[in-house]
C-alpha cells in the first residue's frame, strides 16, 4: 500500500490587520511513508539531548528566533545551532513542502481570508490530482491548532481525495510536523524580505559577521527550501 503523508501547520492569526503581523503563512510537508527517515530523526533527537531537551521536544521556529517560552534560557548561539538542527533535517530528508503566504491586508475580514485559503489549496490540489489520485492512501496531519484551519483541511481533502484521511497531531510526536513549521518561518522571512520588513530579532538571530541577515537567509535557507518545494511530478503507480 503506497502511503502518503502530509503535515500542515500555519503561522498567523484570523484577527483585523496589523502592521507588526501582516501575514498568514499555510505550510504543507509532503512524504512517501515508503522513503525510511529513521536516522534523520535519531540525528534530531540526539541532537535534542545534546542541548538539554528533551529527546520528543517540538522545536518551535518563532519563539527559538525571538528568545521566547521554550527558549528563554539559550543563548543565541545555542539558538542558531538548533535551528539548524532543524534546516538539515529538512535538507536531508526525502520530503517536499508547499507554502501559501496571504496578506491580511488583501481581505476585508477573517471570512474572506478563510476563503481565499480554501480556494488557494482546493486549487493546488486539483492542479496535482493525477499525483494524489495514484496513492493508496493519504493520511493529512493537523494539531487543531486553529478551527478556521481545521475546517478549510477537512472540507478540502475530504471532498477532493476520496483516498484522504485526516487525523489531528500533536507537534512532539512527529518531527516532520516540525518541519511543516520550519517551512511557515522561512516562507514568512521570504515575504518579509521582499517587502523590506525583518524584524529586528530577526535580523539579529540571522545576520553573521560575513553576511547580513536576508543575503544568510537566502544562502543558508531560503535556497534549500527551495530545492525541497513540492513540483507535482508522476503518479506514484
Amino acid at each position: 500500500m503506497r502511503e502518503l503523508s502530509i503535515f500542515i501547520d500555519e503561522s498567523g492569526d484570523f484577527g483585523p490587520y496589523e502592521p507588526h503581523a501582516p501575514y498568514y503563512v499555510l505550510s504543507l510537508v509532503f512524504h512517501d511513508q515508503s522513503e525510511d527517515i529513521g536516522g534523520h530523526l535519531d540525528r534530531i533527537h540526539d541532537a535534542l539531548l545534546d542541548r538539554g531537551l528533551a529527546a520528543d521536544h517540538a522545536i518551535h521556529t518563532g519563539p527559538l528566533i525571538r528568545r521566547e517560552k521554550d527558549y528563554t534560557w539559550m543563548g543565541m548561539a545555542d539558538r542558531r545551532s538548533l535551528f539548524r538542527v532543524l534546516v538539515e533535517f529538512v535538507r536531508h530528508c526525502t520530503i517536499t513542502h508547499r507554502s501559501f503566504v496571504f496578506s491580511k491586508r488583501d481581505h476585508r475580514d477573517s471570512d474572506a481570508l478563510v476563503t481565499a485559503m480554501s480556494r488557494a489549496l482546493g486549487a493546488f490540489v486539483r492542479d496535482n490530482h493525477a499525483f494524489f489520485a495514484g496513492w493508496d492512501r493519504i493520511v493529512v496531519y493537523y494539531d487543531n491548532g486553529q478551527k478556521e484551519i481545521t475546517n478549510v483541511v477537512n472540507s478540502v481533502f475530504n471532498a477532493l481525495l476520496t483516498s484522504a484521511e485526516v487525523r489531528k497531531v500533536s507537534p512532539a510526536d512527529y518531527s516532520l510536523f516540525q518541519a511543516a513549521d520550519l517551512c511557515c518561518t522561512l516562507s514568512l522571512l521570504e515575504t518579509k524580505i521582499g517587502a523590506g520588513g525583518l524584524s529586528s530579532s530577526e535580523r539579529d538571530f540571522f545576520s553573521t559577521d560575513k553576511y547580513g541577515a536576508e543575503r544568510s537567509l537566502r544562502r543558508g535557507y531560503l535556497r534549500t527550501m527551495e530545492r525541497k518545494r513540492f513540483s507535482g511530478g508522476p503518479s506514484p503507480r
